[in-house]
Order: structure tokens, then sequence, then C-alpha cells
């Protein structure tokens, strides 16, 4: 996109937008909304979703939503942000506060606050997910040495490599909609995915499958 694109006069009539790359450099200087979808890789669903929330509005030939250089570029920063798992809330709030801004440098600095607001919210789950796998490791210990060993042992457990990947993205932490995403899939099959791995280890959570992964050495414990 050309320098002038970012200049407020020729922008979405709001605020500024951080830069951020844009998955759109075709010819057309209008997507329908078939096309924005596919673009950002998400569902006519979750752009109508997003409509609702006041995040995007799309202009409008006839009855068909048709979306512009300045909506591509919007829709960059709320893609971003629900790649990183961002509530909505929070998003909507972000938007909110660009769509005030006067300068470039105003809205880069917002968005990088927000990205560094919503890395300390990561590392926090991420700590009390350790703490909680560490608990659940010390429980399922005392139940062995009581010999109260679990009849479905995690050493004779068999994933299939698919599951496997899917372990080791339970194990970072992430949660089944960050997974769907890494792993190129809907949530209700990353999802189902979860829930067998849950079953295959006799666990009653993703918690304690991963504490049982981590026991029997099917992944390596931090």
């Amino acid at each position: 996109m050309s320098q002038d694109s970012w200049k407020k006069a020729d922008a979405y009539p709001f605020g500024f937008l951080p830069r951020l790359s844009v998955p759109y450099h075709g010819p057309d200087d209008r997507l329908a909304i078939a096309e924005m979808a596919e673009v950002f890789g998400v569902t006519h669903r979750t752009l109508h979703f997003y409509e609702e929330k006041g995040l995007l509005t799309a202009a409008r030939i006839g009855p068909m939503r048709v979306y512009g250089e300045d909506h591509i570029r919007r829709m960059a920063v709320i893609n971003a942000c629900r790649e990183i798992d961002m509530p909505i809330a929070a998003i909507q709030e972000l938007m909110a506060a660009l769509d005030r801004t006067e300068s470039q440098a105003r809205a880069d600095e917002l968005f990088d606050a927000a990205l560094q607001a919503r890395r300390r919210e990561l590392a926090a789950q991420q700590s009390i997910l350790r703490r909680q796998m560490q608990k659940i490791a010390e429980l399922l210990e005392a139940r062995s040495a009581d010999g109260e060993d679990d009849p479905m042992a995690a050493e004779h457990v068999h994933l299939s490599p698919i599951e496997s990947d899917c372990l080791g993205f339970m194990a970072e932490g992430y949660p089944a909609s960050r997974i769907a995403g890494l792993m190129d899939m809907d949530l209700t099959a990353a999802l189902t995915l979860e829930s067998g791995i849950i079953r295959k280890f006799g666990a009653h959570n993703r918690f304690q499958a991963v504490a049982k992964a981590v026991l029997a050495g099917l992944i390596a414990s931090e």
C-alpha cells in the first residue's frame, strides 16, 4: 500500500491504525464478503459478529457487503488481536481508542501497550497453569505411592501425530480456540480432539491429562 494510504484524510473515517502487514495486495480495491473471509481465514459469521460488536463495518452495494482498503487494514488489527485471544471487550476498547487518535505515533503506541498488557495476562495464566500442573502431578504421585495406580497407565497411551501435536499445545497452556487456529481446524474439531486425549489418559480435565503425560515422559516438563 502507498504511504499516502496511512494518512487520515484518505483513511477509514475514524482515527489512525497501527502499521500491520495486510494479507491482501490484489488488483481490486474492494472485496466481497466471501473474498474478505477467505483473505483472513475466517467465516462469514465471524465478519457479521464483528459488525454486531461495532468493530468493523462494510459498505453496501445493494444487499451485498463490500470491504475497501481501509476495512481490510482495520480487519488486520482485529484479526491480530483475536490470534492472541484478546477478549472482545478489550478489542472494542482498543479500537474505540484508535478511532480517537490524531496521529500515527499515538496509534502505534496504543497498539503496543495493548500487546504488552496481553503478554502480561498470558504470562500470569501460564504461571497459574504450571502451578496447577505441579499440584496435579504431586497428587498423582501420592496416589501411586498409596497403590492406587490409574488402571489406564499413561505410559501405555498411544497418541496419533495430530493428538501429540495437540497435547503439546495443551501443555503450553493454549486454549482450544488458539489450538484450532494453530492446527488449521475449527473449534469443534479442536475440542473433540482435546476431549479424546483426556479420555485416553483416563483424566478428568486437560490439566490432569498433561500432568499424566509429563509423568509418563511423553512430553517434557519445564
